[in-house]
């Protein structure tokens, strides 16, 4: 399984990553097409969802 980054935890490096589920289990939070995927840079900070400031799962794609 893919390295899983939560809302809080600083991103270990450069690169592009995705919505995997939110924190609570649930995986149908329906984040909209932009909010989807992230690029964050090495130290920054994983954010919640924007629309609905919810804490969720991240994980690396490229």
């Amino acid at each position: 399984m893919a390295d899983r980054y939560k809302t809080g935890e600083k991103a270990p490096e450069n690169g592009t990553y995705e919505f995997d589920g939110l924190t609570d289990g649930r995986k149908n939070s329906n984040p909209t097409e932009d909010e989807r995927q992230i690029s964050l840079e090495s130290g920054e900070t994983f954010p919640p969802l924007r629309s609905s400031k919810e804490s969720v799962y991240w994980k690396k794609v490229k």
